[in-house]
């Protein structure tokens, strides 16, 4: 299958109207596949599931990119081509790599699946629940004690970048309402909205006066 899979690819690469492209989408696919290979191979649970879906193919589309993987028999991915047909297609959010090192969570919540229901299930399963034991990576070509100190040097710079990333999309936030016509102050809406129901309840009272005239 593997080898089969190859061929295509290369006949698709061989085909193609820009061969510098191809080979970009190709080294890209490759680098995409072998990540997530590596988590798979840590978690028998998810060889397990996938396995059931061997020769199945999925489209992973972010912005401008667009991934082809194929679940082969021992239940990893290979490269896949786009000629193929796709039994589920995940859309993500042009931003992802940004969501995904910032906000993982919020990087499933925005996903959009569509396709086959029960290939669907398995990869939203899987692809939630892996994970990236990175201080394990790193220890294996640098030893343990440099490895925990960039992690922790990793996990200080991250929650220092979300942190300015909230104060800035806040200040933007108070800017546009306070200082700018482009938002509407929540006090004005609240404000507006007592106003509206303070005229509903005069209507009503005016219309049982009316009613017992």
């Amino acid at each position: 299958m593997a080898l089969a899979q190859a061929g295509r690819r290369c006949r698709w690469l061989a085909n193609s109207r820009n061969p510098t492209v191809g080979l970009s989408m190709l080294a890209f696919d490759g680098i995409i596949t072998a990540a997530l290979n590596h988590l798979i191979r840590n978690e028998p649970w998810a060889q397990e599931r996938l396995r059931c879906h061997a020769g199945s193919q999925a489209s992973i589309r972010a912005g401008l990119v667009n991934v082809y993987l194929v679940v082969d028999g021992a239940g990893l991915f290979q490269a896949g081509v786009a000629d193929q047909p796709v039994g589920v297609t995940i859309s993500l959010p042009a931003d992802t790599p940004i969501r995904f090192l910032a906000d993982r969570k919020s990087v499933f919540q925005a996903a959009k699946l569509t396709g086959s229901a029960d290939f669907a299930e398995t990869l939203a399963f899987v692809f939630r629940n892996l994970r990236w034991d990175i201080e394990a990576d790193l220890a294996s070509y640098l030893g343990d004690i440099p490895a925990r100190r960039i992690e922790m040097l990793r996990a200080v710079l991250l929650k220092q970048a979300t942190e300015s990333g909230q104060r800035i999309f806040a200040n933007l936030a108070e800017y546009a309402s306070e200082e700018s016509d482009c938002l509407v102050p929540r006090r004005d809406v609240d404000a507006f909205g007592k106003a509206v129901d303070a005229l509903r309840d005069d209507l009503a009272r005016l219309e049982k006066r009316l009613q017992r005239l």
